[in-house]
């Protein structure tokens, strides 16, 4: 499988440093080309020919489990991570309820009786029971943290579960030698600590428990997503509808969808007329209608009529799988912001290892007595405050919760370098036809010069350009379509190249197209032209229809401008960035559609492959550049822009070639895209800025350095809280961002 991807469930990953020893040990495979871990989710993404036994056991090796999630479904791992989840939660709820029930007395007692100190041969009984009760704790409730340890040292490397094995079994192990070796201590230093290692791995299991309550909320947007998908598919086989599950459909089946039910894979419409709510996929309200040979999308529900459809793309091909796998991809990834987290993450534990020795160094040679105990409770402090949980969450947690916020406002971010640079964009190159416009060119005026009445025009117009294939030709017959105007046979049709088209419709002569055409048959056109001109100064373009050699009316046909696509683009220039319009149409037309949605900076007439050269020129400039399109001949461009948005009801190969897809057509999208992305890198600003500062400023007050001054040292149990209840806050804050509302004005 050269160059497949494959995913694999971790366990036993603690901190951010486990991420990095895990990425390293995968990359370190033979046939592995890339490996990135998602924190959060616990799941890593390998991408290589590999195979998936050699990957399980690379992670082995490192001190970790493995598990594949080959052949299943992402409903069915989803379900298995949640049941996963379930079930550790309830252990670390029950460990640290076990934790406590000894911690929290021992603690009161403390604050109580007094000092936790040994003296009679009855205080060593006492607490020799003590003791061995906390050792039960140790085992009980915090076995993860010293298997987890011991699996780290034998691969000569370390993470959080070594500083709190470090920190909890030395208290442990410095308590339990003073009750078996009482007078090989000074009477200052015959202190245990046995509540500080309960009440710490209480307090830790806590903050785990909490953390992952808070990490599950992230996974709404993917676990909306899979909802959206239908169990069953009602197909018809053999002149017999059969209820079959989705995974059963075969492509080219067809599929009968009633009221109300959803849309369980892709097809087109082959029997029936209907309305179906899109808003899922695209973020647009309205339900859009569908008839014969229109394209239906799983996920969507069916509103009010039924259709029979044949299955077009089926299982991992439809566009929702395909939305699910780009939504997981990103969700993935990591912004450069993040791996500058990990890399500090990878040299934070062993630092923190070396603070804490030569901390309790400092206080064995010169602090006060008992100088024994104050090293170990300013050691243990330090390495249990210093956990790096919070710092490698930061990042990620913001990255899954902005990503799913963004596609369920119908923005699919392929990943987190899109996420992190779109928030820096300073000019925005927007392509014309499809993206500020429809794409489509209507009838937007009919000038009646001899005639009376449009309909009769344009269903005389319409018959005689049946049968030709240009797109102007096209919107004529859509017109009448629309108006349900019945065509006529035309008689001796006659494209001229260039011109317009001649033909004889219900016996009258037809001549329609430009002013050159009516000029070489010698139709008189001159009191109409300043009309024809009027029409091309505002973006249509001018059509001459004559019936009988005398000049009936004239037509505008134009690409109507989206109707948001004005409010969209003053939201980009609200932001302070550059707009500028890219067009292969002519000047006048150009310019009277950037004069309407207040464009200044626009270039015309511009060939498909110099739109990329624009992009460059800008980024010349000094500018950060997102380039929007839909076509194939935006494709270059939107790869060579710093961020690329396709319009999702473009190409497949502009949305391939893209950073970002906006599902829904409206340019608002592309606002949303650009305020999520902001908010999610203040998100991430905030967590790695509490993050380190928390790491960092915690560290000093840990190794004592305000007992000289203030006679003040900061106990392990307060630590172990601290630490706990960090990561909890940076969650917390990730999940803020479910919150953000884009306001579209």
């Amino acid at each position: 499988m050269d160059g497949g991807t494959q995913e694999l469930l971790i366990e036993g990953a603690g901190c951010a440093s486990c991420v990095g020893k895990i990425e390293k040990a995968l990359k370190n495979v033979h046939g592995v080309d890339d490996a990135v871990m998602n924190f959060p989710l616990r799941m890593v993404t390998v991408t290589g020919s590999a195979g998936e036994d050699v990957l399980i056991n690379a992670v082995e090796n490192a001190g970790y489990n493995a598990k594949s999630t080959q052949g299943s479904t992402d409903d069915e791992l989803l379900d298995e991570k949640e049941t996963a989840d379930l079930a550790y939660y309830k252990r670390l709820i029950l460990g640290m309820t076990v934790a406590l029930v000894l911690g929290v007395p021992l603690m009161a007692y403390s604050l109580i009786v007094g000092e936790m100190t040994v003296s009679t041969t009855t205080e060593r009984l006492s607490w020799l029971v003590v003791g061995l009760l906390t050792a039960g704790v140790m085992f009980f409730s915090g076995k993860h943290f010293y298997i987890g340890a011991w699996k780290s040292f034998c691969n000569h490397s370390a993470n959080m579960d070594t500083l709190i094995a470090l920190g909890t079994g030395t208290a442990w192990l410095y308590s339990m030698l003073v009750v078996f070796f009482l007078t090989a201590f000074p009477d200052m230093a015959r202190h245990v600590y046995f509540e500080a290692t309960a009440m710490i791995i209480g307090l830790i299991n806590l903050g785990l428990a909490l953390e992952l309550k808070a990490r599950g909320r992230t996974s709404l947007a993917i676990k909306r997503l899979i909802g959206l998908q239908a169990k069953t598919a009602r197909v018809v086989r053999g002149g017999k509808d059969i209820d079959i599950p989705i995974g059963h459909v075969l492509l080219n089946d067809l599929v009968r969808i009633r009221p109300g039910e959803k849309i369980p894979v892709d097809g087109l419409v082959v029997e029936g007329y209907t309305s179906i709510d899109e808003s899922m996929l695209t973020g647009e309200p309205m339900p859009v209608e569908k008839k014969e040979s229109n394209e239906v999308v799983a996920g969507t529900i069916n509103k009010t009529g039924s259709v029979v459809f044949k299955a077009t793309r089926v299982g991992k091909d439809t566009a929702l799988a395909h939305i699910i796998g780009m939504v997981k991809r990103a969700q993935n990834s990591k912004p450069p912001i993040g791996r500058l987290a990990d890399i500090i993450s990878g040299y934070f534990v062993p630092t923190i290892m070396i603070i804490s020795v030569v901390s309790a160094l400092v206080w064995l040679n010169f602090g006060p007595d008992p100088a024994v105990a104050f090293a170990l409770v300013c050691a243990t402090t330090v390495l249990i405050i210093a956990c790096p949980c919070a710092l490698g969450l930061a990042t990620p947690m913001s990255v899954m919760v902005g990503v799913g916020k963004a596609a369920e406002a119908g923005v699919l971010i392929r990943n987190g370098e899109a996420l992190q640079t779109a928030s820096k964009i300073t000019a925005m190159i927007l392509d014309k036809t499809g993206t500020i416009t429809l794409g489509a060119p209507k009838v937007t005026s009919i000038h009646l010069v001899t005639a009376s009445d449009e309909d009769n025009v344009l269903q005389l117009a319409a018959s005689l350009e049946a049968g030709s294939e240009h797109p102007l030709a096209v919107s004529i017959v859509e017109s009448a379509q629309e108006r349900e105007l019945h065509l006529s046979k035309v008689e001796r049709f006659n494209a001229i190249a260039g011109h317009g088209v001649e033909g004889f419709v219900d016996g009258q002569a037809l001549l329609f197209g430009n002013e050159r055409l009516m000029r070489d048959k010698n139709v008189a056109i001159d009191d109409v032209v300043n009309t024809a001109q009027h029409m091309a100064a505002e973006a249509q373009t001018p059509m001459y229809f004559a019936v009988d050699g005398q000049l009936a009316a004239v037509i505008g046909v134009s690409d109507p401008i989206k109707e948001d696509s004005i409010e969209a683009i003053k939201r980009l220039k609200k932001n302070g960035i550059r707009v500028v319009m890219l067009t292969g149409d002519n000047k006048a037309t150009a310019k009277a559609v950037a004069d309407k949605v207040g464009i200044t900076e626009f270039f015309a007439e511009v060939l498909p492959e110099d739109k990329s050269n624009k992009v460059a020129d800008l980024q010349q400039q000094g500018e950060i550049v997102g380039m929007t399109g839909d076509g194939i001949n935006d494709a270059p461009a939107l790869a060579l822009a710093n961020v690329g948005f396709a319009i999702g009801t473009g190409t497949d190969v502009a949305i391939e070639s893209a950073d970002i897809t906006l599902m829904r057509g409206s340019l608002h999208g592309l606002a949303d895209a650009i305020a999520i992305s902001k908010a999610t890198l203040r998100n991430i600003k905030q967590n790695l800025l509490g993050a380190f500062i928390y790491n960092a400023a915690g560290v000093p007050f840990a190794a004592g350095v305000l007992y000289p001054f203030f006679g003040v040292l900061l106990s392990p149990v307060i630590a172990g809280a601290a630490m706990a209840f960090s990561s909890v806050t940076v969650v917390s804050n990730a999940n803020r961002l479910r919150l953000f509302k884009a306001q579209e004005h």
